[in-house]
């Protein structure tokens, strides 16, 4: 070989690692949606789990991938350390749906035979003109997914023939098979060949399909590239663990570990299994014979899927020596805040790799969020007429999580954007972006409203037992629209979002009827200078949790029904202008339910101040 062919090599090797990522990003981006639900249904029994990664990593064609995203789905609580178990073993024998791809290399007919459009020489470039044309004429994301397939596939063989053209004058080479005639000698040597390939290369199955290539110079035979074969399963995990590792709670590291431990098992049943078939003849038919690209697809296989088969029931010895190895930690949180590192571990970049999973991980943080924030209103809202010293403590509390959480989730979407694909994943995540700064801002409202009830706690301020009706009334209001919106976000509810901006319009009319009702009592002397201003403060702070309401409810109906919506301050308008039936059927509903509480007598508890004490209990989950 001279220094062309060895170029051409490693370009050929570029050209088939850039091809391979491309093909496996097109199918994982298309299949993020299946990923997710298959992630999140699989079963405890490890066969189903080994089953889902083998059918996960054939699809995404990359075993590294699937064990970094099922870490990650490790750290966010969604699977148990021992259900990923099952997935580590099958996504080692997925990946090997690549080298069965590759022997096609083998095919050889006629230049008439059909057969012929099945080599890699042929299917090349009928991927590339598939792909360009998809991606050129369709215009859409679906189609961008699957020219990106496409064209990986192409890019891929491409490589791949070029690294075979490259490596053919090695057929003649002496000096080529003496040194696979050593490692068949030395099969230790060949291990470590193999392990270092993969570790540098990082794919295990473009190692694979460099000894593909190198088939072809006839110089390969089984006792030569075993070892190599089972090296390449080493070198594979070694990356993979480091990165499981890096900035991951105890059970996402302990997953892998577990890879590790399961390929240094496996490796050792191989060779020793080997080993035994070989010193009693049954090998020796292929032992020295001269090994194909399929010969070495069918070994890769059968290593992997043999050890996989044997290791499996061994799930539990796995995991309890990844837990004796790696120790779980000392939890730094106490008392009331534990739970909010647990929702923090959801935020996990691994997760990046399955854009549906990072959404929903995202998803569920917020809809923490906005439980924290619907809490800390109706709590801070009770605390006005029954101070709580302890309630208003847990609603600053509630707040300092709101803002720990909303800054998490803010730096992780915004890391997270770049590896959205554009389409109903790109809407969702600016749906997310928009609805958790108005939980936030709802947070915020609530610890003022909680230190107005400290205020008048601390000063000895006498509020009118008609001003206690009538907060009483407007709490019962807003604690209705604060549950719309929670359940429009966390549900994606057009029912309960639709309900919103009709209440919103009525909790309005109530905080200006308030008004107009304190500056009466002030003029007539029945209350005080300092009680009013604090009195108006509420009723500000909780018009304005009613606005951020009604804009989550207008976010939801632009997420969900956009050909409807398609400006949310036009929207807004058209509804207020009085000419939507249902939105003015349902503010005299609305209206007709509040109002008239506003009539009876002082001394009447509405049902938000006589609801149960359970929930007000709860300062966090």
């Amino acid at each position: 070989m001279n220094i062309f062919d060895f170029i051409s090599l490693f370009g050929g090797l570029a050209l088939f690692l850039y091809g391979m990522r491309l093909m496996g990003d097109g199918l994982q981006q298309g299949s993020s949606g299946a990923l997710k639900k298959f992630m999140e249904k699989v079963a405890n029994n490890p066969l189903t789990g080994f089953l889902l990664g083998l059918l996960v990593t054939a699809l995404i064609q990359s075993s590294t991938a699937t064990i970094v995203l099922t870490s990650g789905l490790v750290g966010a609580g969604i699977l148990s350390l021992r259900q990923s178990i099952g997935i580590i073993l099958g996504a080692n024998v997925g990946t090997t749906v690549t080298a069965q791809i590759i022997r096609l290399l083998d095919i050889d007919g006629d230049a008439s035979s059909w057969l012929n459009i099945f080599k890699p020489s042929t299917l090349a470039p009928i991927a590339a003109i598939i792909g360009i044309l998809v991606i050129m004429i369709l215009k859409s994301n679906k189609s961008d997914i699957a020219g990106k397939v496409a064209m990986g596939f192409a890019i891929l063989f491409t490589g791949l023939l070029n690294m075979t053209a490259a490596v053919e004058p090695l057929s003649a080479s002496t000096t080529f098979a003496n040194l696979f005639i050593r490692m068949a000698d030395t099969p230790v040597l060949g291990f470590l060949v193999g392990t270092g390939a993969a570790f540098l290369i990082q794919s295990s199955s473009a190692t694979i399909g460099i000894l593909q290539a190198l088939s072809v110079t006839g110089a390969l035979t089984f006792s030569s590239v075993y070892s190599i074969i089972i090296g390449v399963n080493m070198g594979d995990c070694i990356t993979t663990a480091i990165v499981c590792s890096i900035g991951s709670k105890a059970d996402a590291k302990r997953t892998g570990l577990i890879h590790i431990l399961f390929n240094i098992a496996a490796s050792a049943l191989v060779i020793i299994t080997l080993m035994i078939l070989h010193g009693s003849g049954a090998l020796d038919s292929i032992w020295n014979a001269r090994i194909t690209s399929g010969g070495i697809a069918n070994a890769h296989t059968s290593f992997r899927l043999f050890s996989a088969v044997v290791l499996l029931p061994f799930s539990l010895q796995f995991e309890k020596l990844s837990r004796l190895l790696i120790r779980d930690g000392k939890s730094k949180s106490k008392g009331k805040t534990g739970g909010i590192d647990e929702e923090l571990m959801r935020l996990d970049e691994k997760l990046f790799a399955s854009p549906a999973l990072a959404l929903s991980s995202i998803s569920n943080v917020i809809g923490k969020m906005a439980f924290l924030a619907r809490f800390g209103v109706k709590a801070s809202i009770r605390t006005i007429r029954h101070y709580d010293e302890q309630a208003v403590k847990d609603i600053h509390q509630n707040e300092d999580f709101i803002d720990t959480l909303a800054d998490k989730v803010d730096n992780y979407m915004i890391r997270f954007s770049p590896h959205v694909p554009q389409g109903a994943s790109s809407n969702l995540l600016n749906y997310y972006i928009q609805c958790f700064s108005e939980f936030e801002r709802i947070g915020d409202y609530a610890t003022n409203i909680a230190e107005a009830a400290s205020e008048i706690n601390s000063k000895g301020i006498v509020l009118s037992s008609y001003a206690h009706r009538e907060l009483a009334v407007l709490g019962e209001a807003v604690t209705q629209v604060l549950d719309y919106a929670y359940k429009a976000f966390t549900k994606l509810d057009l029912t309960a979002a639709k309900k919103i901006e009709p209440l919103e319009e009525v909790i309005d009319d109530l905080v200006s009827q308030l008004r107009s009702n304190h500056i009466e009592r002030f003029h007539n002397g029945s209350c005080s200078v300092h009680g009013g201003i604090v009195f108006l403060d509420i009723l500000s702070d909780i018009e304005r949790v009613s606005d951020q309401c009604s804009n989550i409810g207008i976010y939801t109906l632009l997420l969900k029904e956009p050909q409807t919506v398609q400006n949310q301050h036009d929207y807004s308008n058209y509804l207020h202008s009085g000419h939507d039936e249902a939105f003015n059927a349902l503010y005299r509903k609305y209206h007709d339910r509040y109002f008239p509480l506003l009539e009876m007598p002082p001394e009447t508890e509405t049902e938000t101040e006589t609801e149960t004490e359970t929930e007000t209990q709860i300062a966090h989950v």
